[in-house]
């Protein structure tokens, strides 16, 4: 918690400098990383030996959810209600200390850059996330979606609870982002509601992540995005889909969203265009590129293969 001050020092400093020019001469990825919800039931059996499987593969970072031991009731409650359809109930460090888990990733030299985390959480419970997020070397503190709204106002409103709570987290050195899981891609009183929101947030405090698979579902190109708002994307979560499809409505609920389960595949194997939406995404300042395969079918063999293929990559620049 001493360093906080540091950390947003530090923070600021990087925000000034262009996005673009500091990712511009790279020629392959690094920093690839798994969003553990991927992987869910081997964690609740053996997190310790999850995490040198992930070691083995070749990744450098992990990715959390919660909700967590500190995490505000409402999420916590949240989780349960839908737990039983999911299958497992296991989140946050899986029944470990903070320590603990930190002391885990280092044995196998992993990092854990960014973690998901709930709405009420990010509003009531900065501080204690904020001290478990130091420990970890954790940056980052994102929102894996947001409720549609019904109106341009709903989303104004969104969007300066957005400002609060990036005002919020960088007061702790952390930086607050915005994953977007599809919903808002369709014009609303002339207006696109998710481009609406990055016009209304500020870029020093509001930050976002990317999913491929869910940006295309909306029916926006991802190239679209990373080009028009060049340093906002420090995030990207990466699938494929078999043959490209659209929520069934505005992509604003869980329904919409399993619908499109079968549809995913490993990263490399599908029919979008990674190369290039890659290589627009270090253009753009992308910092972390995270597999997520939800709830993957043999973990193992599919991180594996999604972790080759990105690793092989050579972006033309």
């Amino acid at each position: 918690m001493k360093n906080c001050g540091a950390l947003a020092l530090g923070s600021l400093v990087l925000d000034r400098l262009p996005a673009y020019s500091i990712f511009s001469d790279r020629q392959s990825l690094d920093h690839i990383g798994v969003q553990l919800f991927s992987i869910p039931k081997i964690l609740e059996k053996d997190f310790p030996g999850t995490m040198k499987m992930l070691s083995k593969i070749g990744y450098k970072e992990i990715e959390f959810y919660g909700p967590y031991a500190f995490s505000a009731k409402e999420d916590i409650e949240r989780w349960k209600d839908v737990t039983p359809s999911l299958g497992f109930s296991g989140s946050g460090y899986f029944g470990l200390t903070v320590q603990e888990a930190k002391k885990i990733l280092d044995d196998n030299g992993l990092a854990s850059p960014s973690m998901h985390t709930g709405l009420f959480t990010l509003e009531n419970r900065m501080a204690e996330m904020a001290e478990a997020a130091n420990i970890l070397g954790t940056k980052y503190v994102i929102l894996p979606s947001a409720q549609t709204q019904s109106s341009l106002d709903g989303y104004k409103r969104q969007a300066d609870q957005f400002n609060k709570i990036g005002a919020s987290a960088a007061k702790y050195g952390l930086r607050f982002a915005y994953h977007n899981h599809g919903n808002g891609l369709k014009e609303m009183e002339g207006k696109v509601p998710f481009e609406f929101i990055l016009e209304q947030t500020d870029p020093k405090l509001v930050y976002m992540q990317m999913d491929i698979y869910w940006t295309t579902a909306g029916g926006v190109d991802p190239v679209s995005y990373l080009d028009k708002y060049p340093g906002r994307f420090r995030l990207m979560h990466i699938k494929d889909m078999i043959k490209k499809v659209k929520f069934s409505g505005d992509g604003g609920d869980s329904k919409q969203w399993i619908e499109l389960f079968p549809y995913m595949t490993d990263a490399g194997s599908g029919v979008l265009d990674l190369k290039n939406i890659l290589s627009h995404a270090q253009k753009s300042g992308m910092e972390h590129y995270i597999v997520e395969r939800d709830l993957a079918p043999n973990p193992e063999e599919a991180l594996g293969k999604a972790y080759q293929y990105l690793a092989g990559l050579k972006i033309n620049n």
